[in-house]
Formats: structure tokens, sequence, C-alpha cells
């Protein structure tokens, strides 16, 4: 008896997937947001614009890392996915709540009530994204999890090694067993 079944990892494979490319998606929706304000951006833009980048970047490294299954694409998946999640929580927060000066730092030429509506998208997309990356972190630990304990017993998983050092005990042994015990 596994951890897990195939059917579970196959699930949990596509939903990551799937997430990872909306993350892409709304990612660069943002970008496009964000030049829509202004097309060459200030220094809070570009910012802004990096961030999304490295959003960006980090999906794309949860994908191969979902295909290669390598550890050095697993980290740094981790690493800027963890990373971008914190800056989009904080980003979103500082959008919704003080737009205006928001605003006011990407220098925008767009009239400030559009602005306002398009800098309000994009904070939704980053929530949306705050959201999506706590459970792209969720599922790659899922993953990663269930790889480990995967039942093709692979040189180094924890489930070879629990195979390499169980004892086989059979029937006999049970019934020498107290009463309580015995099943």
């Amino acid at each position: 008896m596994g951890f897990s079944s195939s059917e579970d990892t196959s699930k949990t494979h596509k939903v990551f997937m799937v997430c990872n490319y909306v993350l892409l998606g709304a990612a660069s929706s943002c970008i496009f947001l964000t030049l829509s304000l202004r097309l060459f951006p200030s220094l809070a833009g570009a910012f802004l614009i990096l961030l999304h980048i490295i959003t960006i970047a980090g999906a794309i490294a949860g994908c191969n890392a979902a295909v290669a299954g390598s550890t050095k694409w697993y980290a740094a998946h981790m690493v800027a996915t963890v990373l971008t999640a914190i800056f989009q929580g904080s980003v979103s927060v500082l959008i919704f709540t003080t737009t205006s000066n928001f605003l006011g730092a990407l220098k925008s030429y767009v009239r400030e009530d559009d602005a306002s509506v398009i800098l309000k998208m994009a904070g939704g997309l980053c929530v949306l994204m705050f959201c999506l990356e706590w459970l792209v972190l969720t599922l790659a630990f899922f993953l990663r999890y269930y790889a480990a304990f995967d039942e093709g017993g692979q040189r180094g998983s924890i489930a070879s090694m629990n195979r390499k050092c169980a004892k086989v005990q059979d029937e006999e042994d049970m019934k020498n067993w107290p009463w309580p015990f015995q099943v």
C-alpha cells in the first residue's frame, strides 16, 4: 500500500500545470496593464513590471520542474514563487488602499479616473496571482511528496529506503504474540 495512487498524482500534476499557465497569463496581463498606464514606465512601474517578469520566470520554472522532475528547477520555482507571492500580496494591498498615491508614483499620463480603473484591474490580477502562487506552492509540495513516496523504488527515495530496512514477518511469528496483538 502506497501513500498515493498514480491517479491522484496525475490530477495534482494537471492542476499544478493549469495553475502555472494561469499565472503566466495573469502576469503578462498585468505587464500590459502597467504599460497601458505609461508606455515608458517610471521607477515604480519598472519594479512592478520586474515583479511580474519574476512571476513569469517562477511559473516557467514550475512547469520545467513538473516535467523534468529535477531538484534544481524545483528549488528555483519554490524561491521565486515564495518571493513573488509575498510581493504580489503587498502590491495588491497598496493598489487597493492607496490608489491615487500609487498612480502618482507610476506617473501615468492617462486620465485619473481611467487610470484608477486600470490600476484596480491590475490589483485584482495581483490578488489572483497571490492566491494562485500559494496554491501552486502547496501543489508543488504534494508533487514532491508523491515523488518521494513513489512505488517505483527509485534510488534515494524514502520508499526505497523503507523497503531496504523493513523486516518481513511471516504468520508463524504472529502466532507467538500475546492475544491482544493477534489480528
